[in-house]
């Protein structure tokens, strides 16, 4: 053998490697299981559930870029809580004046009523604040760019409102500071109302499009009114099931002890002389508020909703005011 190697050794090397090569290839070859992408930990950390209205929503730890579309409730929220979102909505073409603190680097992203998808999409935002009014194919749409939470409009889940948006933006603190200095000034406020006021009936109202509209106890003003203050609901409320207009031979029947009337140009664009139209009307003149000069007009930026409690605690104060003067 040895003198065989010797004389052939390209030969032996060859055969060796022919056994080795065929060894190798009837060998089943292991596979390794398919790798799974897992997050890292430090995109675990970068993101919770946050939970809203019996719903659960999983976003970043702290929500840099937020779009507000429709919901003028998120809003005054952000404002009360000092947070520039990244987009929001216009009214009219422009942002309101009331929202100028927190909007001067805001990118318009549509209409309240009709977003524009493309600008929202443009902003790659970490959140969408939605309306709860909005038709389930735009919440739908708004959902396909980014995690979309519809805000309610309804006052008894203001707390829940600014309690999300507080947990979003690392404000909590100063959320429940201002929850609890609205408690605080409405036990102030309940002291201060005078006890000929408690049994009148008080009526607050919009203007919207030239006309009338009035609320169920628990939409707009109507539930710091009704339920806060605890003024007695007029009975031509209690049947009302969202905002309805009302004629003014109609309202003027209830014929309210005090009237607050929130009117906002932007939302009347086709009347804008409506307020001067109403005091020159006789029916509107005989009214018993009217001629006891017990009708207040914006008392506080007629955009408020009734709902934020940076909004709530502005008109609780200016209505206490004016219900207490003589």
């Amino acid at each position: 053998m040895k003198k065989m190697w010797n004389r052939h050794p390209v030969i032996f090397i060859a055969i060796f490697g022919l056994v080795i090569g065929v060894y190798i290839t009837l060998k089943p070859r292991r596979t390794d299981p398919p790798k799974i992408p897992v997050a890292t930990e430090h995109q675990e950390e970068d993101r919770k559930i946050f939970r809203y209205l019996g719903k659960e929503y999983v976003l970043p730890v702290k929500a840099e870029k937020i779009v507000v579309t429709g919901a003028l409730e998120a809003l005054e929220d952000l404002l009360a809580l000092k947070v520039q979102p990244a987009g929001a909505m216009t009214i009219g073409g422009s942002f309101p004046p009331l929202f100028t603190a927190i909007l001067r680097d805001a990118k318009p992203i549509g209409e309240r009523t009709q977003p524009n998808l493309e600008a929202i999409l443009k902003l790659q935002p970490d959140v969408i604040l939605s309306s709860d009014k909005f038709p389930a194919a735009t919440a739908e749409q708004l959902q396909k760019i980014a995690p979309t939470i519809p805000i309610s409009h309804f006052p008894d889940d203001g707390a829940a409102n600014l309690r999300l948006l507080g947990e979003l933006t690392g404000k909590q603190a100063l959320a429940e500071e201002l929850l609890k200095e609205y408690q605080t000034s409405l036990a102030a406020a309940k002291a201060r109302l005078p006890e000929k006021v408690k049994d009148q009936k008080v009526v607050a109202v919009r203007i919207r499009a030239g006309n009338i509209s009035v609320y169920p106890p628990q939409l707009f003003f109507n539930d710091l009114l009704y339920t806060d203050l605890g003024l007695p609901v007029p009975e031509e409320l209690k049947t009302a099931k969202t905002q309805e207009v009302i004629s003014l031979e109609k309202f003027s029947a209830m014929d309210p002890d005090y009237i607050f009337v929130q009117y906002a140009v932007a939302e009347s664009p086709a009347h804008p002389k409506i307020l001067d139209e109403l005091r020159q009307n006789p029916v509107w003149r005989n009214m018993k508020a009217v001629k006891n000069g017990h009708v207040f007009i914006n008392v506080v930026d007629p955009l408020l909703q009734g709902v934020s409690f940076g909004g709530k605690l502005e008109f609780l104060k200016a209505a206490v005011a004016k219900l207490s003067e003589e």
